[in-house]
Parts: C-alpha cells; sequence; structure tokens
C-alpha cells in the first residue's frame, strides 16, 4: 500500500528550535551517554557542530537473517565523525543523499531505506518497494547491513541498538539527523500514539523543544528518508571511507552484487582477536567472506569466495 503524505512536505517551516546552541550540544551528548554508549561513541562540540565520532562497528548481533546479500561484510571504520548543526534550521525542499542522513546514539550511520541509489524529490512520495531493503530481505535481523565500502549501517529502526539502550524508551532519542533535528522511535517522545499521515515526507513532524523531531515507523519509509532542515551542500557530509589495496590491486575492493534469488544459511562470526566470517550457501554451493587485522594499522587479510567472483578464491590486504 502506497503511503500517503500531507499535501504540504512541512506545515512548520517557519518554526524555530527552542533550545540554545549550547543546550543542543548538551543534548547531543546526553543522548549518547544516557543510552550507555559513552565508552564507544566521543561527542565533541566545536563551533556550530556536534562532532558523534566511531568506529561506525556496533556491539550486538550482525548480518544474521540477511537472504539478499550484496556479498559485502562489515569492517571497523576510523574516527568516523558525524556533524550535528546546533542551531538547526527548517528549510522548504526536502533534501536527499545516497549515504548516511544522520547517526544512531551507537555511532552506527543511519540511511534511507532504499538501496536503490540517490532518491528524487519526486520519488520521496511514493514507495520504493523494488528498492526496499526491508521487503527484499537485504538486512539483518538489527535493520542494517553492510554496504558497498563494507560498512554497517542502518536502513530501518535499530531494534538490537534499542534492546541495548539503559534508557530505551519512547522518550529517548535515538539518533540525529545531518541537519541537527533528532530522531526518535515509533511514539511521541510522550508515549501517545503517531496518527495515521501526522509524519511527512522525511518522516518528521514539529517538535516543542527542537522545532522539528524526526520517528521510526513500521511502515515505509520505517525511518528518516530525507532531510527537512537547511543543509548549505549535502556533498560536504561524511561518508566511510572505502577499503583500497593501493599497489596490490590499485584500488579499491569491487563491491558484490546481490546473486538472484538470494543466498541461505548466511551466518556471521566474530572473534576476539577481530578475526570476521561470513559464510553461506547459494544453490548448494558453500561461499565465504573472512578477514583479519593485519600488521599495518587500519588494514586486514581478506580471503573471499564469492558468487559474484563466480567462486574464485581472492586474498589481498585492504585498508580503510
Amino acid at each position: 500500500m502506497t503511503r500517503l503524505f500531507p499535501i504540504v512536505p512541512l506545515l512548520c517551516v517557519l518554526a524555530a528550535p527552542v533550545f540554545a546552541q549550547e543546550d543542543h550540544c548538551a543534548a547531543v551528548k546526553a543522548s549518547v551517554a544516557d543510552a550507555g554508549f559513552a565508552d564507544r561513541v566521543t561527542v565533541t562540540c566545536d563551533g556550530d557542530v556536534a562532532l558523534v565520532t566511531s568506529d561506525t562497528y556496533p556491539d550486538h548481533e550482525l548480518m544474521t537473517g540477511i537472504v539478499g546479500t550484496n556479498e559485502q561484510i562489515p569492517v571497523p571504520a576510523k574516527d568516523y565523525s558525524a556533524p550535528i548543526p546546533l542551531t538547526p534550521s527548517l528549510g522548504t525542499t526536502p533534501q536527499t543523499r545516497d549515504a548516511a542522513l544522520g547517526v544512531a546514539v551507537n555511532g552506527v550511520p543511519i540511511y534511507d531505506y532504499t538501496g536503490g541509489g540517490e532518491m528524487t524529490v519526486e520519488d520521496l512520495y511514493h514507495t520504493q518497494t523494488e528498492h526496499d531493503t526491508l521487503q527484499t530481505q537485504q538486512l539483518d535481523v538489527c535493520g542494517g547491513h553492510a554496504g558497498r565500502g563494507n560498512d554497517y549501517h542502518y536502513h530501518v529502526k535499530p531494534v538490537c541498538m534499542i534492546e541495548q539502550m539503559k534508557n530505551a524508551g519512547d522518550a529517548a532519542i535515538i539518533g540525529w539527523a545531518y541537519d541537527g533535528f533528532p530522531i526518535y522511535g515509533d511514539n511521541n517522545p510522550d508515549g501517545t500514539h503517531i496518527a495515521l499521515d501526522v509524519l511527512d515526507v522525511c518522516n518528521g513532524q514539529p517538535d516543542a523543544s527542537f522545532g522539528y523531531r524526526y520517528h521510526t515507523s513500521t511502515e515505509a519509509p520505517y525511518i528518516i528518508q530525507c532531510l527537512m532542515g537547511e543543509v548549505p551542500d549535502m556533498r560536504d557530509l561524511p561518508r566511510v571511507a572505502p577499503l583500497e589495496a593501493p599497489g596490490l590491486f590499485g584500488g579499491g575492493q569491487e563491491s558484490g552484487v546481490p546473486p538472484k534469488g538470494g543466498v541461505q544459511n548466511l551466518v556471521f562470526t566474530q572473534e576476539a582477536d577481530g578475526r570476521r566470517s561470513m559464510d553461506y550457501t547459494y544453490e548448494g554451493d558453500a561461499y565465504y567472506m573472512r578477514y583479519a587485522p593485519s600488521d599495518t594499522p587500519d588494514c586486514y587479510t581478506f580471503e573471499t569466495r564469492t558468487v559474484t567472483d563466480g567462486g574464485d578464491v581472492k586474498t589481498g590486504e585492504y585498508c580503510r
């Protein structure tokens, strides 16, 4: 069913946040600390932004439940700094991006729900069923997967992270958009239900404290799908650096192609020494992607046998 949105994308365009800049900084810091992630995520306020810095690698189950795999495996990033404006201002036109639109309080980037490239503004107003990462079984049971850069991120409500939050509940902020506005769960912060069609095209609505807020939802778009706040240049927003192998293969690791019909029995395992393995079957044959930290900082030795590569075993060292 196609979701209907209000005819006017936003009814509070002229609304201004109540929080002063220092209060907004304190709110970003508190959202991470109160959730219990301060040991993994740092927040520093510099000028008019709060920088939420992490390795984007969560401490919860990963990759379990994926069928439509893109044959990418999650690898920690190095000092990913997510900028959260401390004086957010609403705009009049939603902005889209084929990359993270925000960051969860555990430091994991948050994307829109699609996996088919950047949406146009027109695309926002009808469900992208063929690119819906949830419906096409591209996501794990926690709401995320590894993207083209072998970077883990969420595309829908981060349920496993929320289960870990010490302050889990409707009033808890679960993330921040890159326009400076907070992201909450399915309900209003006071616990009341959000009526159908209240949320705008970006999955947000007015907020008394911040001026505006985003929500997750049980139906598409499931989570923030565009930025309603002003962002001078979307191209300046951060991306996780790709894995590269200079001097070995002359560039980055190639992205996988989802095997037709999906894979079976995908299992992701992690060892205390940093070794990771993703094993799965496809049409009765076994495939895998494995890596371990190498002697070079921020580098990993890989061994893969993927459907994308026709079952050939490939090895190499890749670095962020």
